[in-house]
């Protein structure tokens, strides 16, 4: 037979089993909810590029991929848009020269002009990565019509230049001519002021 004492020893059993079996889900429940709070969570700014690149995870294959294709996308398009300045650079300075054919003087059209020549002429130099610099030229013009006609000639060139480099390309040529060209409109600024 049982006795109390074998009793009570199996009742505390059974207590103490019941017990286990009743605090062990919630006792798990802590963890899992403990390890789920420490886990960072994807932040939403990421997509809106407002985070650093370092808090990110790193870019999968297909990711790295799509955001090499949109780059050169932007890069040929900013080519592009380089290509039509200088287009626009030299049908400017012929309509300039055209203008002056028959006068020596400039109006205020042409000063237009020369302003949206002088900022084209600025571009381009800066998206072939060129920088202020003075330029000496040795044949100064003495006059409008020979200093418009300079400028004619070199927006030309910097045109076919600018159309002739590849847009991977770092070009001192465009760079010197464009130089060139802004020291030929400072001159030319110098007469109608």
């Amino acid at each position: 037979m049982n006795t109390p004492r074998v009793l009570f020893t199996k009742l505390i059993s059974y207590s103490a089993l019941l017990l286990l079996f009743l605090a062990l889900p919630s006792f798990v429940h802590a963890q899992v909810k403990q390890q789920t709070t420490n886990v960072p969570r994807p932040d939403m700014s990421a997509d809106k590029g407002s985070s650093s690149s370092d808090d990110r995870a790193p870019l999968t294959t297909f990711e790295e991929e799509i955001k090499a294709k949109r780059l050169i996308k932007i890069a040929e398009k900013e080519h592009q848009d380089n290509l039509n300045r200088a287009r626009e650079l030299s049908q400017i300075s012929q309509d300039l020269k055209a203008n002056l054919k028959d006068r020596s003087t400039l109006d205020r059209q042409d000063a237009k002009r020369v302003d949206r020549l002088e900022k084209l002429t600025r571009k381009i130099r800066g998206e072939a990565g060129g920088e202020d610099d003075d330029v000496q030229i040795s044949n100064i013009p003495k006059d409008v019509p020979s200093i418009v006609s300079q400028i004619a000639d070199n927006a030309d060139l910097l045109s076919k230049d600018v159309q002739k480099t590849p847009r991977q390309v770092v070009s001192t040529s465009v760079i010197d001519r464009a130089n060139v060209l802004l020291q030929l409109v400072k001159i030319l600024r110098g007469f109608f002021q």
